[in-house]
């Protein structure tokens, strides 16, 4: 059976408010969680920065969820850091916990003042965290002397198996790169077209057979008008083209850039509206594409109706 989540969004709201959010979507008979991990949020609009690994021990204390989280291991973190605190989580909560890694955006990884590099140099430090982070796993002493310094690391609380560990995708290139690598791919929503080509990309780099995971942009409400205003009001920051929302280095450059947005560009990357009945069976072509795991993040700021909607008349529609 297909598995229907709910995205925690950190920069949205603050970790408490969130926490229950988390525990209302369980409620309702949403059946797994995720959540961001960045140092800011995009816009003043949407005002959290919550820490997100504090969080993801109450949230798998606080609920029965599977619960992943994604992350960028290699700027404003040392990977064996990341290994470390994921191997607690996952040693905690055995087969509950998941990792997805990417390379991250300059408006949360630069904030210790080191230079953001260019994207291939940034691709091949991610790779480096990824062989630390498995390294450490396999209970190995670990000594790197390259992009990443280690020194003789070794980690003493290991769960019984590693956490899965997932690509965060969001071009082809990047998917052919991860399948080789990668226990699965994450990826978020956009025209079926860019999603099947992104799935292809992952299976012919190696990803053949291995799960894919899909985060979902939806902005709900009851009235058409106030789903796009809303996704306007909060989201507007998070469409921007291209490399320009990795790229950006502070959160007034993203302010400016999105002054620029109109409501009408976000239907590209975000399903808005009210009709449940469509919004059911965008999810369920999803799920027909090859996609096992939907994690639902509805943008605007009205989580609990959104909640208790979709819970209501999509969740029981999808399989």
């Amino acid at each position: 059976m297909p598995v229907i989540g709910y995205h925690a969004s950190h920069e949205q709201f603050s970790p408490a408010e969130l926490l229950q959010l988390l525990q209302r979507a369980e409620a309702a008979g949403f059946a797994a969680g995720m959540c961001s991990d960045h140092f800011h949020p995009w816009s003043e609009e949407q005002g959290h920065s919550g820490f997100a690994w504090s969080w993801l021990g109450a949230a798998l204390q606080g609920t029965g969820f599977d619960l992943g989280v994604v992350n960028a291991p290699c700027f404003r973190y040392h990977p064996a850091l990341i290994a470390q605190a994921a191997a607690t989580l996952a040693q905690m909560f055995p087969g509950r916990f998941w990792l997805a890694v990417g390379s991250g955006e300059a408006l949360n990884e630069s904030i210790t003042g080191e230079r953001w590099p260019p994207k291939a140099e940034r691709t091949a430090r991610l790779a480096e965290a990824i062989g630390i982070m498995r390294a450490l796993w396999a209970g190995e002493e670990v000594t790197r002397s390259g992009p990443i310094r280690v020194e003789r690391a070794r980690l003493y609380s290991l769960p019984p198996a590693p956490p899965p560990l997932y690509a965060a995708v969001l071009s082809e290139q990047t998917a052919r790169w991860a399948g080789g690598w990668a226990d699965g791919m994450i990826t978020v929503s956009a025209s079926a077209e860019k999603q099947q080509r992104i799935i292809d990309a992952f299976r012919e780099g190696g990803g053949e057979g291995k799960p894919l995971l899909l985060q979902v942009k939806v902005s709900y409400d009851a009235d058409d008008h106030e789903a796009l205003r809303g996704a306007h009001e909060q989201w507007r920051a998070n469409v921007l083209p291209g490399q320009l929302g990795q790229d950006l280095p502070g959160l007034a450059d993203f302010q400016a850039a999105a002054s620029l947005v109109r409501p009408e560009d976000l239907f590209e990357q975000v399903r808005v509206g009210s009709d449940l009945g469509r919004h059911a069976a965008r999810l369920q072509a999803d799920l027909e594409q090859g996609f096992e795991r939907l994690y639902l993040h509805n943008v605007n700021r009205r989580q609990q109706a959104f909640i208790d909607a979709f819970a209501a008349s999509v969740l029981p529609q999808l399989g």
